[in-house]
């Protein structure tokens, strides 16, 4: 999840109840590297534009007809649709840029996509991420997830299918922002959902507020939500509800996982019996520093099996190239390697920069520079340990030959100058389909002022695939 600036927030200070410190930690194996760099060459792309937008169901709160009341500045409601204009959340505060959206607005956008299922004939069930970027401002959006039929060949996309997420049995244990309605819609104030896959017929959902992982059917209703266990123990992050603030200036809040740094990617075992969620930061230690291994920071991976609905105990450690990078998605190959997307938290092309000294809002002050997919394999043998590295593409240089991009191509290359990438996924054994998360309207990452779509690329990557 993009992690947006929450105006008036309480930053809470916290300590581990179970993370060791570094010193303690297994080192990881000497072949736990960068890997080659394999090319990547752009075969489709498709193009959903920011400006997509849904009804609420017929039988939601009017309310919810109106999404963003409480995404201003101020986080104060606000009624009047289209009354407050939004800025790129990576803008020089020197220069904010305009996104050339205003908030409120009117339905509910469909907006950023955080999870992505390809379900085989260019058709892809895909996740939209849980709203305006915090729990405090966003609950008045709708959790839900889409089906797309993606025609790369012709250049089209187009939404076929659109699932509400709601709790009218009482799943959910804690109280939801709907909850004295008939419908019990899920916002995003419930959960920020970023990660989906399908065993059977469940559709599991990672999030980040817990972080819990939600079990629900192919309708949206909720069937179950269950806590995360590292180590045989609750972890919980600081937007947790179970969590309250100290009763006293200086108190403290214990927590392992930092805010918005829970479940960002979630893979499935090819056999369907095995959910891998990776935490999307470092887990806290018990000095209040984050977890390393050799002097690197590594995301824990947690194996939930699907038959018995229970953490297995068994994690992986995946090691980040760079300290405070995060990733954006994580699916599966085959049943020992997967794809993981890694990145910094900065946007806009290198092209576009400001010039030295000189910070503008018609340019980007600190381009992307940092966008990449990962080959990775681990193993049971490999449990506890770091995954290996075996190659990567770098988004910020795809190769198009043949001018398949759409938009944002040059010199016969196209680049993902996106803040959040956010899905990926193989769809044959020569290619895979990568997307954004366009934070809607709070990125701009294609243009300096202009709110950016929704992209997905097709990409040829023979070589990464077959690489060992």
């Amino acid at each position: 999840m993009r992690k947006l600036p929450i105006l008036s927030a309480i930053l809470l200070a916290g300590t581990s109840l179970l993370a060791a410190p570094a010193s303690a930690q297994q080192p990881a194996p000497a072949a736990a590297t960068e890997g080659a760099a394999f090319p990547a060459v752009v075969e489709g792309h498709v193009v959903l534009p920011a400006a997509s937008f849904i009804a609420a169901p017929a039988d939601a709160p009017k309310d919810l007809g109106v999404s963003g009341k409480f995404a201003g500045p101020d986080r104060a409601r606000n009624d009047a649709v289209g009354s407050v204009p939004a800025t790129s959340v990576l803008s020089d505060k020197a220069a904010p840029r305009a996104t050339g959206f205003s908030l409120p607005l009117s339905g509910q956008p469909v907006q950023g996509f955080s999870g992505i299922v390809a379900e085989g004939d260019g058709r892809f069930l895909v996740l939209t991420d849980n709203g305006f970027g915090s729990k405090a401002n966003s609950a008045d959006a709708m959790l839900m997830f889409h089906r797309l039929a993606m025609d790369f060949k012709a250049g089209t996309i187009t939404r076929t299918e659109t699932v509400f997420l709601r709790d009218p049995d009482r799943k959910v244990t804690f109280p939801i922002a709907m909850e004295g309605t008939e419908g019990r819609y899920l916002t995003g104030a419930d959960f920020d959902l970023e990660s989906i896959q399908v065993a059977g017929d469940s559709v599991w959902l990672g999030e980040e507020f817990g972080p819990f992982l939600i079990e629900a059917d192919a309708s949206g209703k909720v069937k179950a939500v269950y806590d995360t266990k590292v180590d045989g123990k609750t972890v919980r992050s600081p937007d947790n509800p179970s969590l309250a603030l100290p009763g006293a200036p200086g108190g403290k809040v214990a927590f392992e996982v930092f805010r918005s740094k829970g479940f960002e990617g979630m893979a499935i075992s090819p056999d369907k019996t095995k959910l891998y969620a990776m935490l999307e930061g470092p887990l806290a230690t018990a000095d209040g520093g984050k977890e390393m291994d050799g002097g690197a920071e590594y995301l824990r991976v947690i194996e939930f099996d699907i038959p018995s609905r229970q953490w297995t105990g068994r994690f992986w450690k995946y090691p980040l190239a760079v300290a405070g990078n995060a990733i954006g998605d994580f699916n599966m190959i085959d049943a020992t390697t997967a794809l993981v997307i890694e990145r910094d938290s900065l946007e806009g092309s290198p092209a576009a920069a400001c010039a030295p000294g000189k910070i503008e809002p018609t340019c980007f002050a600190k381009p992307a520079a940092f966008k990449r997919v990962y080959k990775v394999v681990f193993t049971p043998e490999m449990a506890g340990q770091a995954m290996r590295k075996i190659g990567y593409i770098d988004l910020m240089a795809m190769q198009d030959p043949a001018g398949k991009a759409k938009q944002g191509a040059a010199g016969g290359r196209l680049n993902f100058p996106f803040f959040t990438i956010e899905n990926v996924v193989m769809v044959d054994p020569a290619h895979i389909v990568v997307g954004n998360d366009n934070n809607l309207p709070f990125s701009a990452g294609r243009a300096p002022q202009k709110a950016d779509d929704n992209e997905f690329v097709l990409l040829g990557v023979k070589d990464l695939l077959s690489a060992k």
